[in-house]
């Protein structure tokens, strides 16, 4: 098990990109931070979540 945002997920194994776009984030528009770690958007197709981890994704919208 793992959280994302707080809520316990079971998505260990899965790339920090099949997550994002399961779940309706562009990849353009976010930051995902693992385990206090802020992960560079050229690692999201190859990083995969472990049991463990603490995940927080924060999405940027755009307002004027």
């Amino acid at each position: 098990m793992l959280k994302i945002n707080g809520e316990t997920a079971e998505a260990v194994g899965v790339t920090v990109e099949a997550h994002l776009k399961e779940n309706g984030y562009s990849t353009d528009r976010v930051a995902v931070m693992v385990n206090g770690e802020i992960l560079p958007k050229s690692d999201y197709a190859a990083y995969k979540f472990a049991d463990g981890d603490e995940v927080d994704i924060v999405g940027f919208v755009g307002g004027g």
